[in-house]
């Protein structure tokens, strides 16, 4: 049972999982089956497994509120529901929520009876509209090629917490390395008490960087903290270990409080981490030195729960197997994933570049909805250190016409300039892989990198990693859309690979992309190695790319094409990986 703290980067130390055993109801069944929650209806740790034909679930169960919590707001916070869903409690009404990405939160204290509580929640997942945001969720009864089984309905943690009317909000924090400060903003919930004081104690490894007190000025207020305390100014290089990165993981600590004159109201354990983001002369920096940037692409399944991690560990687990092949980070594929993973991100250190899952065809209000749950994403995971890169679209989906069409174009920009005026900390791709419009990196995606014994487009690989004209002959489609062209940004070759080897002996997939064991490539198990080190080696041979993104950390159903198996357990020995990646060292 996932039993950890949901919201690691925001955390209260009194709370209640709702996690576990709950009735379910499949359409209009009256007689429940019984599932675990957070796990999808099709994933087999949810006790349902299967793919179920109807787009109207429901769930319910009973719970008891801790009679220690009278005389506070109890708060239920859901971490992701797929895709619009209503909430009862008691029989009583108590919000709706649409997106099925990001988390949300209500008020329940005026629907408890304060003895047995009944909740009940009714989903809308409308597999065959291709209006909101899927990902890799397919609509077909049977997974190929890179689509995989759907997830409906709860898919995170679902938690209790009792806080008082007058708490925090949400809290942001914006690094600045170069003046070594950190500007705190926080928002106070809708009923605050106006006349209360902010606390802010920052530690690092277990001293006290800045402890001090402010009066809150209305529900937004802001104040920027020295955390270096003038060092950074003084150009004192030594400071420069207490910089987040990979290879250094450093997190400030803090405990923030809000005060009256003779009572706590609200107490939160949060963190940051001092990073900058930023181009130059068509590099790639991070803390002001270039920073080549080696991604495996993860798409965030796991055979037993689908989209939702088994445990905790597992997060763990797959970072750490990754940085032991080399890789400094991960681009998220079709997928806005659990904040647990983007703490042990955050923890551990690797690097994420942020995606949102695509929708498939566009339309004004499919449009619109994507923007306010993108706006979701951006405002939820804005704390983590670890995401440096925030990518809306990728490789044109649900915007198949944005070579030319200026409407989809539009729309493209408008998510681009949009993150960026809510967020200047970090960089960002409108459609990653081809047919660009503004962007902050030219992101291309090829597969061309040629089959073993296929010397001419080896070479026609090769060479066109070394010029942005020699892109456009090795990318399914331009770089840029009409009207658009290269200015100069950093060149990553953010999907290539794909090479699938058949270690479970069920056959190969057809062309097409049916059936078992398929990836963009073939190779057998004892030839990976070498042909995954050719492939590399053109790569480290073009002065032009300055960061890289292979496809894909595991297999995942048919698509067998990882450097992990559908258990998440190495297919080949990760120093091997890990020498191959770290040759342009």
């Amino acid at each position: 049972m996932r039993n950890e703290y949901p919201r690691p980067e925001f955390e209260r130390q009194l709370w209640m999982s709702l996690n576990g055993t709950w009735n379910f109801y499949e359409g209009e069944e009256t007689i429940p089956s019984r599932i675990q929650v957070p796990y999808a209806c099709q994933s087999q740790l949810s006790g349902i497994g299967r793919r179920i034909k109807e787009d109207y679930v429901a769930y319910e169960r009973s719970f008891a509120v801790p009679e220690a919590w009278r005389g506070k707001e109890i708060l239920i916070n859901f971490g992701a529901v797929d895709y619009r869903c209503r909430v009862f409690v008691n029989r009583h009404f108590v919000g709706e929520h649409v997106g099925g990405q990001t988390p949300f939160s209500w008020n329940i204290t005026p629907c408890l009876n304060w003895q047995e509580e009944q909740i009940r929640v009714e989903v809308w997942d409308p597999l065959a509209d291709e209006t909101i945001p899927r990902g890799k969720q397919y609509w077909k009864e049977k997974s190929e090629f890179i689509w995989y089984t759907p997830s409906t309905g709860i898919w995170q943690s679902v938690w209790l917490e009792p806080v008082s009317r007058t708490r925090f909000e949400r809290i942001w924090f914006t690094p600045d390395i170069d003046e070594g400060t950190v500007t705190v903003d926080f928002v106070l919930a809708e009923g605050s008490r106006p006349a209360c004081q902010a606390e802010f104690h920052i530690s690092l490894e277990g001293q006290t960087v800045y402890r001090g007190t402010m009066e809150c000025g209305g529900l937004r207020n802001t104040v920027t903290i020295d955390v270096f305390q003038k060092k950074a100014l003084a150009g004192a290089f030594h400071f420069t270990g207490n910089y987040w990165s990979p290879e250094n993981p450093v997190l400030y600590q803090v405990a923030a409080g809000l005060a009256g004159e003779e009572e706590i109201f609200d107490t939160v354990q949060t963190y940051f981490g001092m990073r900058k983001i930023h181009i130059e002369n068509g590099r790639l920096y991070l803390n002001n030195q270039p920073y080549y940037q080696k991604l495996v692409l993860d798409q965030g399944y796991w055979k037993d729960s689908l989209v939702t991690a088994p445990s905790d560990d597992a997060y763990v687990r797959d970072i750490q197997m990754a940085k032991a092949m080399g890789f400094n980070g991960c681009r998220k594929h079709e997928k806005v994933e659990d904040p647990r993973f983007l703490y042990w991100a955050d923890k551990l250190g690797f690097l994420v570049w942020e995606a949102m899952a695509s929708f498939w065809f566009y339309t004004p209000e499919g449009a619109a909805a994507f923007v306010k749950e993108w706006i979701d994403v951006i405002r939820r995971d804005y704390n983590h250190p670890s995401i440096v890169v925030w990518g809306m679209l990728n490789e044109s989906w649900g915007v198949q016409r944005i070579y030319s069409n200026p409407q989809q174009q539009s729309f493209a920009k408008s998510l681009y300039y949009l993150a960026r005026s809510l967020d200047a900390t970090r960089l960002v791709i409108s459609n990653d892989g081809w047919e660009a419009v503004d962007t902050d990196i030219c992101a291309v995606h090829s597969y061309k990198h040629g089959e073993k014994d296929d010397v001419r487009q080896q070479e026609l690989f090769r060479e066109g990693l070394k010029s942005v004209s020699g892109l456009a002959r090795i990318v399914e489609k331009l770089p840029f859309a009409k009207g658009f062209e290269y200015e100069g940004q950093p060149v990553a070759l953010t999907e290539f690979g794909g090479i699938s080897v058949d270690c479970s002996g069920q056959g190969d997939a057809s062309e097409e992309g049916q059936g078992e064991n398929w990836g963009y490539t073939r190779v057998e198990a004892e030839g990976f190695l070498e042909e995954y080190e050719r492939v590399m080696d053109a790569i480290y041979d073009s002065d032009l790319i300055q960061g890289y993104c292979y496809t894909q950390l595991t297999d995942v159903e048919q698509e067998t094409n990882g450097l992990l198996d559908c258990d998440h357990k190495y297919k080949f020995d990760p120093e091997q990986i890990k020498r191959i990646n770290n040759k342009n060292c």
